[in-house]
């Protein structure tokens, strides 16, 4: 197959979280089978304008911000004379509507809807925008094939009125022959934070939690790997709450690093508003790190309540530091869902991935031409 996707973004742009790195995990080994792939996503400071990257032609054009708009010229100019056997839709952030312009067999990729909880992140009139376009792209992408990463996700778009034929399930999924068990007991009383620091993640209510945590045990560290725009709040936020002192924001760790700082957490939190599923989940789970998470969208799908992990109601600041006092303090708990994560995260392979996402995209070309 001669396949062109479409993303905002590429795995080496610092703005990128799981939608690229599910992207390009699965792409990569579909261009070593012996396919070609060719991305189409937005520069960013220091970035050439072509590059391969693990085998995928990465091409890319326009800042950022205004990406969207770039697309159509671009496929208008290029990519329609280019005789693609497919076109991959990443529906991510604001919509391309390929399904107005694309006249090769088009496939879409979604990992969540944002809905309302956009306003969580971003002023109320960008919020609005992007809201609006993604209620418009309902009805747009409706006869367009989307694969889809969790469950959630799925029953999202049944409700949007999506064909239950449509949607094909191909997961976030986590390399096995690097996240692996650390074989050791980790440091007492340090609790992890992994993913970008982004307002809808609600980072902030893990540093409320953390103050009702440390009047119970005052030795208890937090570790946060990751960055975002919403780092400096959320260092104010940890001043304000008379914790810095336990707290560690380290910003972006190469793998190897974050694996190493895996292994001696006791749990890792993920607070967020909403997910398409929670690579960083299974992460921590295929290093032996049970996890404590909203009971939302995506997460849901990536905890099983008691058995990998925790759920806590979103939001509970008090649910929540229980919830991590538990683990902390219940060394017998912990290592029943430790064992039960690792084995959780065992059945999450990008090899099996991209064997799901080949098997749609050869079906959305056998659909187009009729077969």
């Amino acid at each position: 197959m001669k396949i062109l996707v479409l993303n905002w973004q590429d795995i080496r742009n610092p703005q990128g979280g799981g939608a690229e790195v599910h992207l390009h995990e699965i792409f990569k080994r579909i261009a070593a089978r012996g396919h070609s792939v060719t991305l189409f996503c937005s520069r960013f400071p220091g970035a050439p304008a072509e590059e391969v990257i693990d085998g995928i032609r990465v091409i890319r054009e326009g800042g950022r911000n205004l990406f969207n708009y770039r697309v159509y010229p671009k496929y208008l100019r290029q990519f329609r004379h280019e005789r693609y056997d497919v076109v991959v839709d990443d529906v991510n952030k604001i919509p391309f509507f390929t399904p107005l312009f694309v006249k090769e067999p088009l496939a879409g990729i979604l990992h969540h809807l944002f809905g309302k909880s956009i306003f969580s992140e971003t002023f109320f009139l960008p919020a609005l925008y992007v809201l609006g376009a993604e209620k418009l792209a309902l009805r747009v992408y409706r006869k367009t094939p989307m694969a889809v990463v969790s469950e959630s996700t799925r029953q999202e778009l049944l409700g949007s009125g999506f064909d239950d034929g449509l949607l094909s399930l191909v997961p976030n999924c986590v390399d096995q022959a690097l996240y692996t068990p650390a074989g050791q007991p980790p440091q007492p009383n340090l609790i992890g934070y992994l993913g970008r620091l982004k307002k809808y993640k609600s980072v902030e209510d893990l540093l409320s939690a953390v103050a009702v945590v440390l009047k119970e045990t005052p030795d208890v560290r937090l570790v946060i790997l990751g960055d975002g725009d919403a780092r400096p709040s959320l260092e104010r936020v940890a001043d304000d709450l008379r914790i810095t002192s336990h707290v560690d924001f380290l910003g972006y760790v190469p793998p190897a690093e974050k694996i190493r700082r895996l292994h001696s957490m006791s749990v890792v939190v993920n607070t967020s508003a909403k997910e398409g599923w929670g690579l960083t989940v299974i992460e921590a789970n295929a290093c032996g790190v049970p996890v404590i998470a909203s009971d939302v969208p995506g997460l849901r799908d990536s905890v099983i309540h008691e058995k990998t992990g925790l759920l806590y109601e979103y939001g509970n600041i008090e649910e929540l530091a229980e919830k991590i006092l538990l683990i902390l303090r219940d060394n017998n708990l912990r290592s029943r869902l430790s064992n039960e994560a690792v084995l959780w995260a065992r059945q999450f392979n990008w090899e099996r991935s991209a064997d799901s996402m080949i098997g749609f995209l050869e079906g959305v070309i056998r659909n187009r031409r009729g077969e």
